[in-house]
């Protein structure tokens, strides 16, 4: 069996898998609640956090599985992309884990592994694809021929889709993480009641933006030069406000997966990350899927948000011999 080690950002995970990609064993501890007060993850504060929780997290794991150290084969990790602190946690116990136990290492790319958590969840081959990453710190669609073979067809040239959640929900007077209080704020609002910019969606390249609708939102609330003072809570303008803002972003979305999928030929699409939560944007994903005759593949809702059980990607790297030796070290940056 594998045991995947996943600490990129603010969760620290842990997930023992079996050959057949069955999850035997899975734990996750969150950080919501230390980052809350800053409206966002403050990396010293994720990486200490870390330190405290990834060998509770393993235990619990194996726990969860009834199995010990002594059924583990192989270990995994997530060594990018991600905070560089993060990151460094858990490969140091990754590492140490290899060394005790001697058993190999195996790199786990975090971005890919949320496409895999498709092919984990679903039980069926999902490649070739496009593969669509829609987190809160990257956006990014991916031509993924096999599970070892990823080009990026395109991602955010600044915020990231769920980042622009975090910051407009901020803007709006919503608690961290913005993401699910925008998609309960929104329901009963008007989303056509302000027309946010869709950037870059009628033109050919695969990029987002989504730092200007950040902006469009900031003024809609306040005039250039004033104080912006957050919509009342419950209010129609809250409302509205929340479903124009996710309408927009969806609408951009879409219309990227879609043009990728024209690009590469393929007919089958496969989403993850926590935006991919979203109710409003799986229904109407699905929705425009069909129309088009595309075969998709969302996370489940568990399997979007960090998590180490999407990292039972490793397994198509150690059948193909891919191991590390143990002077791997971090990638913080998404290499494009």
């Amino acid at each position: 069996m594998l045991l995947v080690i996943e600490s990129t950002c603010d969760e620290t995970a842990a997930a023992l898998i079996d050959e057949q990609l069955q999850v035997r064993g899975s734990s996750v501890a969150t950080q919501d609640a230390l980052h809350q007060r800053f409206g966002g993850v403050v990396p010293e504060i994720a990486s200490r956090a870390h330190v405290e929780r990834i060998l509770p997290v393993i235990d619990e794991c194996l726990r969860r599985a009834k199995a010990t150290l002594r059924d583990v084969t192989a270990v995994a990790v997530a060594n990018t992309p991600g905070l560089a602190g993060s990151l460094l946690v858990g490969l140091s116990a990754a590492k140490a884990l290899c060394v005790a136990l001697d058993v190999p290492l195996v790199a786990v790319n975090h971005i890919h592994a949320h496409v895999y958590a498709c092919r984990v969840a679903s039980g069926v081959d999902i490649f070739p694809c496009v593969g669509f990453v829609v987190s809160g710190g990257h956006t990014t669609l991916f031509n993924c021929r096999s599970p070892l073979e990823f080009t990026v067809l395109g991602g955010t040239i600044d915020d990231a889709a769920g980042e622009a959640f975090d910051k407009t929900a901020s803007l709006l007077g919503l608690p961290y993480p913005g993401g699910p209080y925008i998609e309960k704020a929104a329901v009963g609002g008007d989303p056509k009641a302000f027309r946010f910019p869709r950037t870059f969606l009628n033109e050919e390249r695969l990029e987002f933006s989504f730092s200007g609708i950040k902006t469009a939102v900031r003024y809609a609330i306040a005039p250039q030069g004033t104080e912006v003072v957050a919509p009342p809570p419950g209010s129609k303008l809250l409302a509205d406000l929340a479903a124009s803002f996710q309408q927009a972003v969806v609408d951009t979305l879409i219309g990227k997966a879609e043009a990728a999928l024209k690009r590469t030929g393929y007919s089958t699409l496969c989403v993850g990350g926590g935006v991919a939560a979203n109710g409003s944007f799986r229904t109407q994903l699905e929705a425009r899927m069909k129309k088009l005759g595309v075969r998709l593949f969302i996370a489940p809702r568990e399997l979007c948000t960090d998590n180490a059980v999407m990292g039972a990607i490793a397994w198509e790297r150690l059948r193909a011999g891919l191991v590390e030796s143990l002077e791997l070290d971090v990638v913080p940056g998404l290499e494009r």
